[in-house]
């Protein structure tokens, strides 16, 4: 199994004051169809979380860039990071919900919209038919198909406290966020540094 566990370097920041739940975007690509792109996410109380693609028929994701569609039909399986346990999967998210592609007519982009409870989760990207085990140390089916279409993705993770991913990277208005947040941590340990009081 070709399973990327990639996870980018991101920022968690670190306070004292409640996290305020954000919008996280992110692009990428698969390099194989059985490839397995996990991205991880916490959120600080119950909240309506929404997990969304734009890569089979396009569109315009949560940060406003506009993302071409004919790539590859997606599928998104959601785990408990506590329990391992898989809390919800989507394979096409259905015309109501998602963009019908222009040349297929075809609504296989996901959408996953679900109630949880704080804590942390990871979502994986695979492309369809290889669906996500019961389990996180379950084994996914491998039996992925870009099927003539291309490998390119865009995902959305709405209404979370922070968001990391592997090889997708996220937009410049989610690299702000991370920013702002270093430079709040920063300055938050430098005051704190210099209350320190050292007794000799």
């Amino acid at each position: 199994m070709k399973t990327k566990l990639l996870l980018a370097a991101g920022a968690l920041a670190i306070s004292s004051a409640p996290a305020t739940a954000a919008d996280f975007s992110f692009v990428g690509s698969l390099s194989d169809p059985n490839d397995v792109l996990f991205f991880d996410f916490d959120v600080g109380s119950l909240s309506s979380v929404t997990l969304r693609t734009f890569s089979y028929a396009g569109g315009t994701n949560a940060a406003g860039t506009f993302i071409a569609g004919g790539n590859f039909d997606p599928i998104l399986s959601l785990y408990n990071l506590s329990t391992g346990l898989r809390v919800g999967q989507n394979d096409d998210g259905g015309c109501s919900l998602v963009d019908p592609d222009p040349t297929t007519g075809a609504c296989f982009d996901t959408f996953l919209q679900t109630e949880l409870g704080a804590g942390s989760y990871r979502v994986a990207v695979t492309a369809f038919s290889n669906f996500g085990p019961e389990t996180l140390s379950g084994e996914f089916r491998n039996t992925g198909s870009f099927n003539g279409r291309g490998t390119n993705f865009a995902f959305d993770v709405l209404n979370v406290d922070t968001a990391i991913g592997p090889g997708g990277v996220p937009e410049p208005t989610t690299w702000a966020l991370f920013i702002l947040g270093f430079g709040v941590v920063g300055a938050s340990l430098r005051s704190r540094r210099q209350q320190v009081v050292h007794f000799a």
